[in-house]
């Protein structure tokens, strides 16, 4: 990776404004993207998910607990597997209890869910040290309904809202991908707002935020 020009101050200073005009205009089109994602239309979800988690089993309403809305981070840990991956776990590893706080500040509710069994989640989530409200869906069709299962038997594989017919190994039979959903609870009906893959998840990892900053950047491999 090589690295950035040396130069005077007055001629770096002169670098850093011209950017920050795009810094600017990025803003502002950031803001203008947040305003349209706001606007989009909603599904009603008309299905009743239940999960298990650390006291028995909850339904999606339950996730809610007082607030108005619910973010789901989906957890790639599949009911095979030994363990979840190793970027959501760093990813995870960023939540904390005060966040959660802020978060139910704006009415907002937080909680992972993976199709690992409970006992499976639990221990994982356990032998970090986290305290944090983390879901098993195994044996629902929360995670298919959402894409962030990819299964064979469904005819049109599809990730990030395009087909995807290569995103299976060839010993595959399914696989878990990351994501995000959003949910709003109005008049006692819960819809489906919004739900992020891939690349658009960068936003949900703080430490890129600040080595998005730096001259390395974020050194991914």
């Amino acid at each position: 990776m090589s690295l950035p020009q040396v130069v005077s101050r007055e001629q770096w200073l002169e670098a850093r404004i011209a950017l920050l005009a795009e810094e600017k205009m990025l803003t502002r089109r950031r803001d203008a993207l947040n305003a349209k994602r706001r606007e989009l239309p909603m599904v009603r979800v008309e299905k009743e998910y239940v999960f298990e988690g650390p006291d028995g089993k909850v339904t999606l309403a339950e996730l809610f607990r007082d607030s108005r809305q619910l973010v789901v981070q989906h957890i790639m840990f599949g009911p095979d597997w030994d363990s979840a991956c190793p970027r959501c776990t760093a990813a995870t590893s960023e939540f904390t209890p005060t966040l959660l706080d802020r978060m139910r500040e704006a009415d907002t509710e937080f909680a992972m869910v993976c199709r690992a069994p409970i006992a499976k989640v639990r221990a994982y989530s356990e032998g970090r040290g986290w305290a944090l409200p983390w879901y098993s869906s195994y044996g629902s069709d929360f995670n298919y309904d959402f894409r962030v299962t990819v299964d064979s038997s469904i005819p049109q594989l599809e990730y990030n809202y395009r087909p995807e017919p290569g995103i299976l190994g060839e010993d595959e039979v399914s696989t878990e991908v990351p994501g995000a959903s959003c949910f709003l609870r109005e008049n006692g009906e819960i819809f489906h707002t919004y739900s992020a893959y891939a690349r658009g998840m960068d936003l949900t990892e703080l430490r890129y935020a600040f080595l998005d900053m730096t001259a390395l950047g974020r050194q991914d491999s």
